[in-house]
């Protein structure tokens, strides 16, 4: 059984969620990607990774609520797309 997950761990993670407009299992799984990428296995070297991934993102002025929702606009504009079943 995976063990609890660390409280600040979660809280670095949920702020970059926040950020991205995606869940925190989402989000969590980008940073220990990028963790195993980076060869960081300690709680404050993720949650430092964490804080990094979101100034990166706080930096990079990418409105990612926006985007889905053009995505989204787009998806639904085609004809082969299903919205009911």
């Amino acid at each position: 059984m995976a063990g609890i997950p660390d409280r600040d761990y979660n809280a670095a993670c949920g702020r970059l969620a926040s950020r991205l407009g995606i869940s925190l299992a989402a989000a969590r799984r980008r940073v220990d990607i990028r963790a195993a990428q980076e060869s960081l296995r300690d709680t404050p070297d993720r949650i430092a990774l964490a804080e990094r991934m979101l100034a990166e993102a706080e930096a990079s002025n990418v409105d990612n609520a926006a985007r889905l929702t053009a995505m989204l606009q787009t998806v639904g504009n085609d004809d082969n797309f299903m919205i009911e079943d």
